[in-house]
């Protein structure tokens, strides 16, 4: 789970929480950012609405992960921002936040830091995205999110969250998750993915 432990202490003291319910909304795309937020428990998904009228999901945030980091930089946010589950957000008050980094050198390398590790992810996921094949994203989407021994996978979400991240139908998943299953490639846990020894996914 990623750590805040860099936020500023004078920030933390600003900071409020907030609780979703399923489906209630954090903020829409044109909203003016007065806070960027925490998930402290559940799961909130980012999206936008395309011409035909259709959600495209870009992420969906989980526990200690931050969200509307950009828009501490801009005028309004750039998606909407919608809890897939129950959940609780802690919102730290943009004015605080960009006090703080002017007078603490640390907390704003600190904040650049994590700001470069999320472009390192989008660009896997972009990578992720130009997969054609159902079968070949999944392997490797399983394949960079392997833990340390380098078979199980965890699933931070449920497969319809899963589905919407790798730009898939749940059904488009299932079925792939189903051949893999039948091939021998993995085994599907509780929760977790297990790739299978002496098979390459």
């Amino acid at each position: 789970m990623p750590n805040q432990d860099w936020l500023p202490a004078a920030v933390r003291a600003k900071a409020g929480e907030r609780k979703l319910k399923p489906g209630e909304t954090l903020f829409r795309q044109g909203d003016r950012p007065m806070s960027f937020f925490e998930i402290t428990s559940g799961r909130v998904r980012l999206s936008r609405v395309d011409r035909s009228g259709r959600e495209v999901v870009l992420y969906i945030a989980g526990a200690g992960e931050t969200i509307a980091e950009a828009s501490l930089f801009s005028t309004v946010y750039h998606c909407d921002a919608i809890a897939s589950a129950a959940a609780t957000v802690r919102a730290y008050p943009k004015a605080a936040l960009l006090a703080a980094f002017d007078k603490d050198r640390k907390a704003a390398q600190a904040f650049s830091a994590t700001l470069a590790r999320q472009v390192m992810n989008l660009r896997t996921r972009i990578e992720q995205r130009n997969i054609r094949s159902a079968r070949d994203r999944v392997r490797h989407y399983l394949s960079v999110n392997a833990g340390g021994d380098g078979r199980s996978v965890t699933l931070t979400g449920t497969l319809k969250d899963l589905a919407a991240d790798l730009g898939l139908t749940h059904e488009a998943l299932y079925r792939t998750l189903a051949a893999l299953v039948r091939s021998g490639e993995i085994k599907k846990g509780r929760g977790t993915i297990t790739l299978l020894r002496g098979r390459k996914v």
